[in-house]
C-alpha cells in the first residue's frame, strides 16, 4: 500500500513539475490583457492572510466540479468523469501556479507558510531526483528527444 501511495505522490509531483511553469506562463500572457493586468496588480498587493485565502480559493471552487465528475463516473460516464477531473487538474494547476507567483512574497511573510514551503521543496526535489535517476525517466527522455526530432523533420 505504501508503494502505491508513493507512486501516486510521485505522479502528482511529476505532473506539477511538468505543468507548473508552462501553465503559469500561459496565464501570465493572458494576465497582460488590459483588465486582467489591473486584477493581477491588486492580487500582488494583498496582505499575507488575504493571499492565503485567495491561494486556497481554486481548490474550494474546483471541489464541486470534481465531485460532479465522480458522480458521473458512478452513473457509468467514466470517460466524461475522467476528462472533467483531468481538465479540473490542469485548470487548477494553472490558476494555483499563477496565484502563487503573484502572492509568494506575501505568503512567505507567514512563518508557517515559509517553513512548509521550504520543507515541501526539499521533499519535492528529493522525489524528482529519484525519479530522474530511474530507468523509466531516462527512457522517456530518449523517446521524447526522438519524437521531437521526427516532429521537426516533418
Amino acid at each position: 500500500m505504501a508503494g502505491i501511495a508513493s507512486g501516486l505522490l510521485a505522479a502528482v509531483i511529476l505532473f506539477e513539475e511538468w505543468g507548473w511553469v508552462p501553465l503559469q506562463q500561459l496565464l501570465a500572457r493572458i494576465g497582460r490583457w488590459p483588465g486582467l493586468r489591473w486584477i493581477e496588480g491588486k492580487v500582488r498587493s494583498l496582505p499575507p492572510w488575504a493571499a492565503v485565502a485567495l491561494f486556497a480559493l481554486p481548490t474550494a471552487l474546483l471541489l464541486p466540479v470534481k465531485l460532479l465528475a465522480l458522480w458521473a463516473i458512478g452513473r457509468g460516464h467514466v470517460v466524461l468523469g475522467m476528462l472533467v477531473i483531468a481538465l479540473a487538474k490542469v485548470v487548477g494547476t494553472a490558476v494555483v501556479a499563477r496565484l502563487f507567483t503573484l502572492t509568494q512574497p506575501a505568503l512567505m511573510q507567514l512563518r508557517w507558510f515559509a517553513w512548509a514551503y521550504t520543507h515541501w521543496m526539499r521533499f519535492k526535489h528529493a522525489v524528482l531526483e529519484r525519479a530522474r535517476a530511474s530507468w523509466a525517466w531516462r527512457a522517456a527522455r530518449v523517446l521524447r528527444r526522438q519524437w521531437v526530432r521526427r516532429w521537426r523533420r516533418q
